[in-house]
């Protein structure tokens, strides 16, 4: 069987279209794959030494099964796909890429914030449909326009992105509040610590920036939405289970809360009756928020820099030590 010391088994989710594999083909022999079924795993990982995943699932019976492999690169921050356990037990390196897409995610997040506040999308689109022209005065609007100073928005998790996120809030004047395992010592003037319903119960926004494990499985739910203001809008570009879709999609319906944007979903793509599809108020992109050239540039940087540390025996961003 062909040798195949690094195995890129779906390329296309790290880097869709406009940046190329060369310096990576410089490290070894190497096999790129576009996508690869959970069926087709074994055939195209055979003898290789090295293999690169972003949503491809590698498990322990992947691992006992290719004996020759010694690393895996996860190409994202995330690494849930990957049993890191049994790759320890297995003796393989596994490293992700983390804070790549910080300032990209951060971006989305107001994107999605500032969409729903002035709602740019719906007013263009009427303006294109000629309502403008027709018009009897010099503007119209049909939707609340929301002034951001002073809005409290809550941050879920205050890692790097949250972090992000909070200084953008605070360039528009907002008051930030936060939901972290970091202490008040730790934290900045600027930023009050709260406990999690409290944090639901004030904000105006919240944003979602935490890690999915099975305490934040699903945090937001029907009880935790009940605790925001009718006013209020949610945003996530975490994780999509962190929320109960069917219960978040009855309160944008039923007005529980105003209005929601989120870059992910429990599943993606989505089937056609997730609920979120049909919610009102509910502005939905395709998990996109990493994905600017920027930040898929440093990605595929320092996925080159993790292999040549760990082919020089001195692993970095190893994520199972």
């Amino acid at each position: 069987m062909e040798n195949k010391k690094i195995v890129v088994l779906d390329g296309y989710a790290a880097n869709p279209g406009d940046l190329c594999w060369d310096e990576l083909q410089a490290l070894g022999e190497c096999s790129i794959y576009d996508r690869t079924a959970p069926g087709e795993v074994l055939e195209r990982a055979a003898s290789a030494e090295i293999l690169l995943t972003n949503k491809t699932v590698l498990t322990s019976e992947h691992m006992a099964a290719l004996p020759e492999l010694k690393y895996i690169g996860v190409l994202a921050t995330g690494y849930n796909i990957v049993d890191t356990a049994a790759a320890k037990e297995h003796g393989i390196i596994v490293t992700n890429i983390p804070a790549y897409s910080t300032d990209s995610v951060a971006q989305m997040v107001f994107a999605h914030i500032l969409n729903i506040a002035q709602q740019v999308q719906h007013h263009s689109e009427e303006v294109h449909q000629g309502r403008w022209t027709a018009s009897k005065d010099f503007c119209f609007w049909d939707t609340p326009l929301i002034e951001l100073r002073e809005k409290k928005l809550g941050i879920v998790g205050l890692g790097h992105t949250g972090f992000s996120t909070a200084r953008i809030a605070i360039g528009f004047g907002m008051k930030v509040c936060a939901y972290t395992s970091k202490t008040n010592f730790q934290l900045p003037p600027e930023i009050r610590k709260m406990e999690l319903n409290e944090l639901f119960h004030e904000c105006d926004i919240v944003s979602l920036h935490c890690p999915l494990t099975d305490a934040t499985r699903e945090m937001v739910n029907a009880e935790r939405l009940r605790l925001m203001k009718p006013t209020a809008i949610l945003i996530n570009t975490g994780r999509g289970l962190l929320i109960n879709e069917q219960d978040l999609a009855d309160a944008l319906n039923n007005g529980t809360i105003y209005a929601a944007g989120v870059d992910v979903l429990s599943q993606e793509p989505p089937c056609a009756n997730n609920p979120l599809l049909s919610a009102r108020n509910c502005y939905i992109t395709p998990h996109i928020a990493w994905a600017s050239t920027a930040a898929r540039e440093r990605l595929m940087q320092v996925m080159l820099e993790n292999i040549k540390a760990y082919q020089d025996g001195k692993p970095v961003n190893v994520v199972n030590k």
